[in-house]
């Protein structure tokens, strides 16, 4: 594989019924001499309500590629902060190692690549007494490695969207109802 200078992938994996658990990252990956490690490097910092965060696996095992976890949402709460470094932290470093493990992220790549990672946990998780941190698990780990294959093939292709670009609508908005 030639050197990955500056891919982005998505994916959504819904949540199982009666959940607000449903996945959407949005990956950014590259090499961290390029673009997107600068970007990385400037996202240390911290704003109020965006803690961003490595992906690790367990404490003192930060995943590689080294991977930046962003919420979409501003964090109101410790119960969200827990979701995001607990649950979803792990779904999103196990998601990246088992790319490595699976050869969709070259192996030999790993320290020179970085990822940001842009989560989306639905603001009801933190407050849902029937929350099923298991599927909350499920569909960021799912939705993370899938938006990874897509960045790295570079999916949906060009034609792929021109072909569809009539008959498939945005799940949250259609300009023609």
């Amino acid at each position: 594989m030639s050197e990955i200078i500056f891919k982005t992938g998505e994916a959504t994996v819904f949540a199982a019924d009666g959940q607000y658990t449903d996945a959407m990252p949005e990956i950014l990956i590259g090499t961290v001499d390029g673009p997107v490690g600068q970007a990385f490097a400037n996202m240390m910092g911290q704003t109020a309500g965006h803690t961003r965060m490595f992906a690790i696996r367990a404490c003192n095992q930060m995943v590689k590629p080294a991977t930046m976890m962003v919420p979409k949402v501003t964090i109101k709460s410790s119960a969200y902060v827990n979701l995001f470094g607990g649950v979803v932290q792990s779904a999103t470093a196990d998601a990246v190692l088992d790319c490595v493990i699976e050869g969709i992220i070259p192996r030999d790549q790993v320290d020179k690549l970085c990822i940001i990672s842009l989560i989306w946990i639905d603001p009801q998780c933190a407050t849902d007494p029937n929350l099923d941190e298991q599927d909350l698990y499920r569909t960021n780990y799912e939705a993370t490695k899938l938006a990874i294959q897509r960045a790295l093939k570079g999916e949906p292709t060009i034609d792929e969207l021109i072909a569809n670009r009539h008959t498939i609508k945005h799940d949250m908005y259609d300009p023609d109802a």
